[in-house]
């Protein structure tokens, strides 16, 4: 009996430590999503407390974006080369004591600095936190584990000015960054108990010029996107001028470097490579509903702001109850098949909403979004694992910091292009419909893409049958 008893136990004790582990990651994830979205409702605040203008505030928010745009791919490649665990140890340390500077500082230059810091912390913790779920879900709960992600990061999304808009109110503006003290301690206790520790690795040297050049290079493509109001002027094409040619050089020194930050194979992987292309793709479409949400709701159907931030709402909502059953989908019928799934939802809602009419009043709107944002979050749940499963071990979080470019740089260029279209429109619903409808057309691209030849593991990560071995970084 006591025998027979102690297989069962060891499976629950296993069971309980993989779940605690999840929610350790899961945590770290919640952390860096309501860093982007928590401090967009204090900027009025700000703006008061600094007597500094609108656009000097911004800064607040433009500088945490740039900082995890442009450092989320060298944050992997770090931890792939001097351990996952203490690496993602060292981003929930920095984000947290940033956090403690940006709720404690007295002018606005340093608080942009500390946010900027703060972003830095928040890279290292989506690349790192990512590509330490291939490793310590399990066989066969990948896909639940990357839905679980997928659900904690929209409820921080969403969260984050609801949460905001309290804590300002009640405690005032630090207390939207002193919140993330006492998470941020217990995200670390739980990622330093529960996390395996990293193995001795090979000596290897980081690639710190072509780190540099892919942070210019990308730190000029954001600005040239989010300056200007989506006007465009010289300031805005030197730029992106700046951003192309900085790219090519980048390219170049790969090529000829012998520790390359991203390896030749993985360039070459053509899984890897539409999985970046269609997720940039599929993340400009899902900014496309914030961007003509609010002008919509309000400018064509006469919300106020209260219903206006309602029927927004929905499309986070729907987007976190879908995760964790998405996760599922890709554990029991495979990635690849999830991913088509999520991209035909999505090419769905945008094709309704590019002929929403005013006659069909809110529901004719928020229905068409609730399904486009579970396509979403269908696609990225089945993009995530079949990626981050074609990918070595020994390069997971360079990977998964590929996979979090691609969102942002998707993020970015909807805010700014798919704005401009919109407001080319000559009204406010021919602005929306012509903008869903190009909309529509780029998930039609991510399609097209996606049914490119290119060998999909059939579960994505499930197939790893020792999760404990690839958890251990080079």
């Amino acid at each position: 009996m006591t025998a027979a008893s102690e297989p069962t136990t060891d499976v629950r004790r296993e069971a309980s430590r993989v779940n605690w582990t999840l929610a350790s990651l899961a945590l770290t994830m919640l952390l860096s999503s309501l860093g982007t979205s928590i401090a967009n409702v204090g900027l009025p605040t700000l703006a008061r407390v600094f007597d500094a203008s609108t656009a000097s505030v911004q800064w607040v928010v433009l500088a945490y974006l740039l900082a995890v745009t442009s450092l989320v791919v060298s944050a992997g490649r770090l931890g792939d080369l001097f351990g996952r665990r203490r690496l993602l140890l060292a981003g929930i340390a920095l984000f947290t004591l940033a956090s403690t500077l940006c709720g404690s500082v007295e002018d606005l230059v340093s608080l942009i600095a500390a946010r900027t810091a703060q972003g830095a912390g928040a890279a290292l913790m989506m690349a790192l936190a990512l590509a330490a779920v291939g490793a310590n879900a399990g066989p066969g709960r990948v896909g639940r584990a990357m839905g679980l992600l997928g659900t904690v990061s929209a409820i921080g999304t969403a969260l984050g000015p609801t949460l905001g808009g309290w804590l300002i109110a009640d405690f005032g503006w630090s207390a939207l960054f002193f919140v993330n003290l006492p998470l941020g301690v217990i995200a670390f206790a739980l990622v330093w108990r529960l996390l395996p520790p990293d193995l001795p690795s090979t000596p290897a040297r980081f690639d710190g010029t072509g780190a540099l050049l892919l942070t210019l290079a990308l730190v000029a493509y954001a600005l040239a996107m989010t300056w200007g109001g989506g006007h465009i002027g010289a300031a805005r094409v030197a730029l992106l001028v700046a951003a192309v040619w900085i790219g090519f050089g980048f390219i170049r020194h790969e090529a000829s470097t012998r520790s390359p930050l991203l390896q030749p194979e993985l360039l070459r992987n053509r899984l890897i490579r539409r999985g970046f292309a269609s997720g940039a793709l599929a993340a400009t479409v899902a900014m496309t509903t914030l961007v003509v949400g609010p002008f919509y709701l309000s400018g064509a159907l006469h919300l106020d702001a209260t219903g206006t931030g309602l029927a927004m709402s929905a499309g986070p909502l729907v987007a976190a109850i879908a995760g964790v059953p998405a996760g599922r989908g890709v554990d029991r019928w495979g990635a690849e098949r999830m991913i088509v799934v999520g991209l035909v939802a999505m090419a769905l809602g945008a094709s309704a909403l590019a002929a929403v009419a005013t006659t069909t009043g809110v529901p004719g709107y928020v229905v068409p979004l609730m399904l486009l944002t579970t396509g979403f979050a269908t696609f990225q749940v089945g993009n995530n694992s079949a990626v981050l499963g074609a990918a070595d071990s020994a390069q997971r979080g360079v990977v998964s910091g590929l996979l979090n470019l691609s969102r942002n740089l998707g993020l970015v260029t909807g805010a700014s292009a798919m704005g401009t279209v919109f407001a080319a429109g000559e009204s406010i619903v021919s602005g929306t419909r012509m903008t869903f409808a190009l909309a529509a057309a780029l998930i039609a691209v991510a399609l097209v893409i996606c049914k490119l030849p290119a060998r999909v593991p059939p579960t994505g990560l499930q197939q790893t049958s020792a999760p404990a071995a690839v958890s251990r970084s080079p």
